[in-house]
């Protein structure tokens, strides 16, 4: 295994571009791990409180899910705090793997994959606009970000990280709010490009503002914005939450590909 990659291993996540986008891109930044044989396994981890990304072909036969499995072990990942973004079948061989080793996963996450090939213009309109945030809006970002990684329980971070990604964001020029008619803002959304993809992100909505069609007239303006880079537009959602998901598809995503997320139990 080596520990870098090259074009093989693009062409490797091409395959499953919709559902692998999110290592397409970590993979080319600092990672604690990456590992990749460039034909049938990709490995890679940044850093706390990220998961682990496993990528291994449609095909993999049960030797090749073992030697993935032991590599993880090799490289303390199965040291009861890291989790993991695969396929289901790899995520299943994991979970009755490591009970031999002593160790509880549970699928903590189903994940599907969208793209949006046409936008749809939501039939709820709501009242208020689009904003672009800009360097005043740091720290209603930071609330933003805090209030969205504690409802869906992963990837929390300290204060000063929180502070870190909004100012990264911001000067981006890809992170918004929609304002209600009031002025206040009552829901997040973003966008990150990676070659001819942008990946939709960040979608939260304050608990008082919810049911107002707020994220979808701000995730349907958004995807504009990202069809006008000449970019497509993709996002991924927790599969159980049937609402966002009904959502989105009525603003033209299309399903593309599910994975899941193992968790220590």
């Amino acid at each position: 295994m080596d520990n870098y990659v090259n074009e093989k291993d693009y062409d490797l996540l091409d395959q499953d571009k919709y559902t692998f986008f999110v290592l397409r891109r970590i993979i080319d930044g600092d990672c604690e791990l990456l590992l990749s044989d460039h034909e049938r396994l990709i490995i890679c981890f940044t850093a706390f409180p990220f998961p682990v990304w496993i990528w291994t072909p449609e095909d993999a036969s049960e030797e090749e899910l073992e030697r993935a499995y032991l590599l993880a072990r090799e490289n303390d990942l199965l040291d009861g705090k890291h989790r993991f973004n695969l396929k289901y079948e790899p995520a299943e061989y994991f979970l009755k793997r490591a009970v031999k080793d002593g160790i509880n996963f549970v699928i903590s996450t189903n994940m599907y994959a969208y793209d949006c090939p046409e936008p749809i213009e939501p039939e709820e309109k709501a009242d208020g606009y689009l904003y672009k945030c800009s360097e005043i809006d740091i720290d209603d970002l930071m609330d933003f970000m805090e209030m969205f990684h504690e409802e869906i329980g992963i990837d929390k971070q300290d204060r000063e990280s929180y502070y870190d990604a909004a100012v990264e964001d911001i000067k981006s020029g890809k992170m918004y709010f929609w304002k209600n008619s009031k002025g206040e803002n009552t829901a997040s959304c973003k966008y990150v490009p990676t070659e001819q993809m942008a990946s939709i992100n960040l979608v939260y909505t304050i608990p008082e503002y919810r049911r107002k069609h707020y994220a979808q007239n701000l995730v349907y303006q958004v995807t504009l914005k990202v069809k006008e880079e000449g970019l497509k537009p993709m996002l991924y959602t927790d599969a159980d939450y049937i609402a966002s998901n009904a959502c989105y598809e009525k603003i033209g995503y299309i399903l593309r590909g599910k994975l899941c997320t193992i968790s220590p139990e």
